[in-house]
C-alpha cells in the first residue's frame, strides 16, 4: 500500500543493473546511509495532474526494484512546489539544506526550473527534470542537470517536419498556454514549418489555467490546421472547447496534448488528433511493457509519459549507481556516471545524452484512434535518435536566441 506521507523510506533494488557485483554492493550499503532521493512536484492547479503521475511513476518504479538500488537503500523525500518559482526556491532549499538530498528528480514546469537552476549549480545537486526549459542545455548549460525526456521543442521539431512533408500542410495556426513551455514548442515548430515551406499565421498565448479558451479559439480561421501545445489537463478542455465552437480544422499537438493516461478523459472529438511524443504506450518492448504491467497492479490506470518519464529516471539513477559502485558522495562523479548512462532498449526506446546532459532518442508521431470502444494513440511514424538541435548545425543554432513569446517572429 502507498503511504501518504511526503517523507517515506523505499527500498530499490536491482540485482540485474549491479551484475556480478550486486552481491558486495549490498553488503557493503546494507549498514550504511541511505540514497536520499528528493523528488519536486506538483499536486494543485493545473499542472497537478502530470505532477501526481511523476510521483507514481517514481514510486512504481522503486516498489518494482524491491526496495534497492545497485545494492543500495533509498529514502524518497516528496516535496510540493504548488507549481510556482518561489515554491520551488522554498523546495529545493528544504530538500538540500535541511533534508540533504543527494540527487533530485523533477520540477515538472520550465519556471519553476529555470527558477532553481542556480541555486542546483552552486550546491552541485545532481538533478533530472521533464522541465523542458530549452536554454538549461543550450545557451546556459547547467553541469549538474540531465534532461531524460525532451527540450520543449525536441518532439515539436519533428512534428513540423511530418506535418508539412507528410500531410502538405501549408497553412497554420498555433495556440498554447503563456508561458516558457508554449513559447518554446510554437517556436520550434514554426521554425521548421517554415523553412519546409509553411506559414505560421499567428500564436494564440492563453494565460496558464485559462478556465474559458473561447475567446482565442475564437481567433482561429482560414488555416490548414491547429497546432496546440497545452499541458497537463488543459488539452482536455481545449479540445472540447474547439469542439464546443464548431470548429473543424485538423487539429496536432506536441508530447503534453494527448497524454496517453489522458484518454479516459477525452470523447470522440479528439480522434484524428496527431500529436509527437518522447514516450508512448503502444511501443511494443518488453521494457514498455514491464512499466505498463507495473503502472496496472499498482494505480489501475493507464500511464502517460509524466510516470513513464519519471520511470525512466530512476532507471537512469540505478544504472549509474551501478558505475559509481552505489556511492553519490562525489557529485562531479555522480553527474558524470549520470551523463554517461546509455540505454540501448528503455520504455521510450534506445536513449543516449548529448554533451550538455540532454537525452538524444525516439520521437513518436501518433494519431488518436477509436479501437474496441477506447480512445487510443496509435504510432505512425517514427523519428529516430532526435537531437535538440534537429538537424540544425548547434553552434549556428546556439546563436540565435532562445524560442521566445515574439521569436521567431512570424513571417506572415
Amino acid at each position: 500500500m502507498k503511504k501518504t506521507l511526503d517523507r517515506r523510506t523505499l527500498l530499490l533494488g536491482s540485482a540485474a543493473a549491479a551484475g556480478a557485483s550486486a552481491l558486495p554492493l549490498r553488503a557493503a550499503f546494507s549498514q550504511g546511509a541511505p540514497l536520499k532521493l528528493g523528488l519536486m512536484t506538483i499536486k494543485t492547479g493545473s499542472l497537478a495532474e502530470g505532477g501526481i503521475q511523476m510521483e507514481q511513476g517514481l514510486t512504481a518504479f522503486l516498489k518494482d526494484r524491491n526496495d534497492t538500488l545497485a545494492g543500495r537503500k533509498v529514502e524518497l523525500i516528496v516535496a510540493d512546489t504548488g507549481g510556482s518559482p518561489a515554491g520551488a526556491k522554498n523546495k529545493v532549499q528544504e530538500l538540500v539544506e535541511r533534508d540533504g538530498v543527494d540527487v533530485i528528480t523533477g520540477p515538472l514546469a520550465a519556471f519553476e526550473l529555470l527558477a532553481i537552476t542556480d541555486y542546483i549549480a552552486q550546491h552541485k545537486v545532481p538533478t533530472l527534470s521533464l522541465a523542458a526549459a530549452e536554454d538549461m542545455t543550450q545557451r546556459k548549460p547547467n553541469p549538474y542537470f540531465l534532461r531524460a525526456s525532451a527540450t520543449s521543442a525536441q518532439a515539436m521539431q519533428p512534428l513540423a517536419d511530418f506535418a508539412a512533408k507528410d500531410l502538405k500542410l501549408k497553412r497554420v495556426i498555433c495556440i498554447a498556454e503563456d508561458f516558457a513551455f508554449g513559447y518554446e514548442q510554437m517556436g520550434g515548430f514554426q521554425r521548421v514549418f517554415e523553412d519546409n515551406g509553411g506559414k505560421v499565421l499567428k500564436k494564440l498565448w492563453a494565460p496558464l489555467g485559462t478556465a474559458d479558451l473561447t475567446p482565442y479559439i475564437a481567433q482561429i480561421a482560414d488555416c490548414d490546421a491547429v497546432i496546440q501545445g497545452f499541458a497537463g489537463s488543459a488539452p482536455v478542455k481545449f479540445i472540447k472547447q474547439y469542439a464546443d465552437a464548431g470548429m473543424k480544422y485538423p487539429v496536432l499537438g506536441g508530447e503534453t496534448a494527448a497524454d496517453d493516461a489522458l484518454m479516459k478523459s477525452f470523447s470522440d472529438e479528439a480522434i484524428g488528433m496527431i500529436t509527437a511524443v518522447p514516450y508512448t504506450a503502444d511501443l511494443a518492448n518488453d521494457a514498455n511493457k514491464h512499466f505498463l504491467a507495473a503502472m496496472a497492479k499498482e494505480y489501475n490506470a493507464i500511464a502517460g509519459q509524466y510516470a513513464a518519464l519519471l520511470w525512466l529516471n530512476g532507471q537512469i539513477i540505478e544504472a549509474a549507481l551501478a558505475k559509481t559502485g552505489g556511492k553519490s558522495d562525489d557529485k562531479d562523479a555522480f553527474i558524470a556516471a549520470l551523463r554517461a548512462v546509455t540505454l540501448a532498449d528503455s520504455l521510450r526506446g534506445p536513449v543516449k545524452f548529448d554533451h550538455f546532459g540532454n537525452v538524444i532518442g525516439n520521437i513518436y508521431v501518433r494519431r488518436m484512434e477509436k479501437k474496441d470502444g477506447k480512445l487510443v494513440n496509435t504510432t505512425i511514424k517514427t523519428y529516430h535518435d532526435v537531437s535538440q538541435f534537429w538537424t540544425y548545425d548547434e553552434k549556428t543554432f546556439l546563436s540565435q536566441p532562445v524560442y521566445s513569446r515574439d521569436y521567431p517572429p512570424i513571417k506572415s
